[in-house]
């Protein structure tokens, strides 16, 4: 028995000291990045942009693996039964890390169990846009104009449960405003309707709204985050706009399996930071309508707890649910 309990306390002395080994040779072979959307869209090129400058920190390739699927579901699940080495990352989302804990009756992962969080990486604020027959001007105009005409205005999203969705959910309530969601499959088909006249206001990527704007076919009202987008500088906030309390943003940032050394997310957490400060990352996620933030593990737990929080409000008083 005692020895026994001798060996057991070996192993134990020997796996202990495996942590610290691994810290100290991380990384010495390529890490793979997993994006959990369709390559090509934002959240993919936010990754290919991060992805370059971190391997040059690290000293080793940082492969992007999109692994879209399940409203983002299935790239966290793949993350959160990896390995906890630091060899298999997360770009996580508003919705893996936010949304999605109470929007699915089923995840197959936990948000905050399942994860150590490394950095914040971008935040990505929408715009609110109306059908150029829509008489208001401004978001007074629009919250006036709805009460005085209740049933008149409807919202587009591009889907169920989508930062689209949920930052018009939260706007609605924060207004007092009646204006019934009419969810889309994506942006582009949601916004067609908005041109046709067929709904009436949107809440949509800068990015992919912002053509139509430049077009005069769409009026642009307010931004969504707490200042003012560099691409449409004479648009305000909605905060600005007499909804003193608002705020939505899309977002993304970087999560490793549960138990990863603490010095490897370290590491990590330093690599994304160099990245974020560099001119021409800073540049390029201008260009995409982001803005770069960085963070400590510990600053992003806490804003995770805070946007689950805040969305498991709106999507539960909205009486949204996917299976």
């Amino acid at each position: 028995m005692t020895l026994s309990l001798k060996k057991m306390l070996a192993i134990a002395v020997l796996l202990g000291s495996c942590a610290p080994a691994l810290a100290q040779t991380y990384p010495d072979r390529p890490i793979k990045f997993v994006v959990p959307a369709a390559a090509g869209g934002p959240t993919h090129i936010t990754a290919q942009l991060l992805a370059d400058k971190m391997q040059t920190a690290l000293g080793q390739p940082v492969v992007v693996e999109p692994r879209p699927g399940a409203g983002n579901n299935l790239g966290a699940e793949f993350v959160a039964k990896s390995a906890p080495d630091g060899y298999t990352i997360l770009l996580a989302t508003i919705g893996t890390h936010a949304i999605n804990q109470t929007l699915f009756k089923h995840l197959p992962f936990d948000p905050i169990k399942d994860f150590e969080p490394v950095s914040l990486v971008v935040k990505y604020p929408l715009l609110l846009v109306v059908n150029s027959e829509v008489p208001a001007k401004d978001v007074k105009e629009l919250i006036a104009y709805a009460k005085a005409n209740p049933g008149k205005l409807n919202r587009a999203s591009g889907g169920n449960g989508t930062s689209m969705h949920l930052s018009g959910e939260l706007f609605v309530k924060q207004a007092g405003i009646d204006a019934p969601h009419i969810p889309y499959k994506g942006s582009a088909p949601a916004l067609n309707d908005l041109l046709g006249g067929h709904v009436q206001l949107m809440f949509d990527s800068i990015l992919t709204a912002l053509p139509l704007v430049e077009a005069g076919k769409v009026r642009a009202l307010a931004i969504t985050g707490k200042v003012r987008s560099p691409l449409l500088p004479n648009v305000p906030t909605v905060a600005e706009s007499g909804l003193p309390d608002y705020e939505a943003n899309g977002w993304t940032g970087v999560v490793v399996p549960a138990k990863t050394p603490p010095d490897v997310v370290a590491k990590l957490n330093a690599a994304i930071k160099t990245a974020l400060k560099s001119p021409d990352v800073q540049s390029a996620m201008a260009k995409q309508a982001a803005e770069p933030v960085g963070s400590s593990p510990e600053e992003f737990a806490a804003f995770i707890r805070s946007e689950t929080d805040k969305w498991a409000r709106i999507v539960k008083d909205a009486k949204i649910q996917v299976e």
